[in-house]
């Protein structure tokens, strides 16, 4: 592909991120499926360019409000060409040529644009702090509550790119093992700073295809979300739930934790994921693992297994705030319920589920969620309904400027065991 022609792929790939519900990754993938002769480097320069797009939504919005020119892919593609110091006004003239597959010649008001941006730089002074930071309005306000002083840092810390962590499946393997493996074989890796059995890769490697990862050595998943399976401390022999599976990395985790032994029943209201998740239980070389779908969070079976269970981990549903870095069209589009569906939801999936849990048993609330109305004041308002369950130390908070993880919170509760 040509230049150009990289540059209207991003343009028709952003539009489709725009116009839709559907995540940026399955789009993506669904791109590129459907167009097979885009070789790999040409592929990786579309989606770094539209991933930085992505990232600098509220910025180049910005500065394309302005100038006074409608926001729309292309409009922040010309902006980012320009303000990342890719192009000069003269040379986006030459590769908006219209000609085969480059994109339509610049318009009058685009080229002006164009002209005002060069030798800007993307974030500036004078910039809202909000914009600056990316920060969506919806979330602001909670996010100042939470973070203080820290904001901005936190939220300038999820303008890059997320790490590549992987966690070593100890059924077979110990992560010694497999870093002096992936360091030997060339790999840039090292230890994780937080969760036992994490490794982090730089420079983004295509992990999906190792022969460690085929074999079930590993698993790719932030060391954030293994700290949530630490805290939780799941022990061989122990009846476990983990109410919300979905894809199932926790669940991994929480079984191999438990050395096979033991039972972690694995649910969910989405069945098809927890089927597709069977094939990762299999991989892993785990058999503890039976799998649940639910028709709602009240499903019959919670009612039938009261006080059942050793640990009951609910990794609820959010508003992803702590995964930006990872999925930054979540700052800017709404790809899931909104804080007025989420937050009662979240409140009777951790009502019904805590009715699994048997006296002395352990309650984790979990979110890769950075603001307290789906945190804390969750876990506020459970423990002032159901004084019988209590804490025991602090509760997990990682944020990416402090802990280089995605945002996650934690809550570990305990029941009180009958007098």
């Amino acid at each position: 592909m040509t230049p150009a022609a990289r540059i209207e792929a991003v343009i028709d790939l952003l539009g489709q991120v725009i116009d839709t519900t559907r995540p940026a990754d399955a789009l993506t993938s669904a791109y590129f499926r459907s167009r097979r002769f885009i070789g790999s480097k040409d592929r990786q320069a579309i989606i770094t360019r539209l991933y930085r797009l992505m990232r600098a939504y509220y910025r180049l919005s910005w500065w394309v409000r302005k100038n006074n020119v409608e926001i729309s892919a292309r409009s922040l593609t010309i902006a980012g060409l320009i303000l990342d110091k890719e192009h000069s006004p003269d040379s986006l003239d030459r590769a908006f040529s219209g000609e085969r597959y480059d994109p339509a010649p610049l318009g009058r008001g685009e080229r002006m644009m164009a002209d005002a941006l060069e030798g800007k730089d993307l974030t500036v002074p004078e910039m809202p702090e909000a914009v600056r930071c990316e920060c969506p309005p919806w979330a602001e306000e909670s996010l100042r509550r939470a973070l203080g002083d820290r904001f901005e840092e936190e939220l300038s810390a999820m303008l890059t790119a997320a790490p590549l962590d992987v966690r070593v499946n100890t059924i077979k393997a110990t992560r010694d093992d497999i870093l002096a493996r992936l360091q030997a074989e060339g790999y840039e890796a090292e230890a994780g700073k937080h969760a036992p059995h994490a490794i982090r890769l730089f420079g983004r490697p295509h992990i999906l295809q190792h022969e460690l990862f085929q074999a079930g050595m590993f698993e790719i998943q932030d060391e954030g979300s293994q700290m949530v399976a630490v805290v939780a401390d799941a022990k061989p022999g122990e009846q476990v739930v983990d109410f919300c599976a979905g894809a199932g990395g926790k669940t991994l985790a929480l079984a191999a934790c438990m050395a096979n032994k033991g039972r972690v029943v694995a649910m969910d209201v989405l069945g098809k994921r927890l089927d597709r998740a069977k094939e990762r239980f299999r991989r892993a070389g785990l058999h503890n693992i039976e799998t649940r779908a639910l028709s709602s969070e009240r499903d019959k079976y919670v009612k039938r297994h009261q006080g059942h269970f050793d640990l009951v981990l609910v990794d609820a549903p959010c508003s992803g705030t702590g995964t930006w870095r990872r999925d930054p069209d979540k700052r800017w589009r709404q790809l899931g319920p909104g804080l007025e569906t989420l937050i009662p939801l979240q409140k009777d999936i951790l009502e019904s589920a805590s009715r699994m849990v048997k006296p002395g048993g352990r309650l984790v609330y979990a979110t890769c969620s950075l603001l307290p109305d789906e945190n804390e004041d969750q876990i506020a308002a459970f423990m002032t309904a159901h004084p019988q369950f209590k804490r025991r130390g602090d509760d997990l908070s990682l944020s990416p400027a402090r802990h280089d993880t995605d945002g996650f919170y934690a809550a570990v509760l305990w029941r009180e065991a009958a007098v």
